[in-house]
């Protein structure tokens, strides 16, 4: 597959179950070398690839999966600066040509992450919607520019959480 700036393939239910994956795998990972109590909300896509899986038409140029925390007193935050890049791998959505010139077979999958306020009565959707709505940060404005999709929990999967 020749790469291309961006795939236009749908983004289906077996495609998100990957995307959480590749995320969860992250956090395993990430928190078996670095012991810290963050309590795990939820994993959204976000951005132009979420965007796509709501539109079908914006296209897929990279796959952005945040990870959002609970922020809890007493406890650190979840560092908000780590952005780890993964390649999906061979895959119907090819690869952008600037990642396949990084050596990336597939289109390159950025695993963000966030500590979120969670009020004791709101669910993972409600809560990241008041997070894109109330939030003043840039990652907030940048996120609901486009789209967020839920991953995780699993049952959450596939529900658009924005635009609300």
């Amino acid at each position: 597959m020749e790469p291309t700036e961006r795939s236009l393939e749908v983004i289906d239910a077996v495609d998100l179950a990957h995307f959480a994956l590749i995320a969860s795998q992250d956090r395993d990972n990430f928190f078996a070398r670095h012991a810290r109590p963050q309590i795990f909300l939820c994993s959204a896509l976000c951005q132009g690839a979420a965007k796509h899986y709501v539109d079908g038409t914006n296209g897929v140029k990279d796959i952005d999966v945040w990870s959002f925390f609970v922020k809890t007193a007493g406890v650190t935050d979840f560092n908000a600066r780590r952005r780890v890049k993964r390649d999906l791998g061979p895959s119907k959505f090819g690869v952008h040509p600037d990642d396949a010139k990084r050596g990336f077979t597939g289109r390159r999958v950025d695993l963000l992450g966030r500590s979120i306020d969670v009020a004791p009565d709101e669910g993972p959707v409600e809560a990241v919607r008041r997070y894109l709505r109330e939030g003043k940060t840039a990652s907030a404005w940048h996120l609901r520019r486009k789209a967020v999709v839920m991953l995780e929990p699993k049952e959450l999967a596939g529900t658009v959480v924005w635009p609300a």
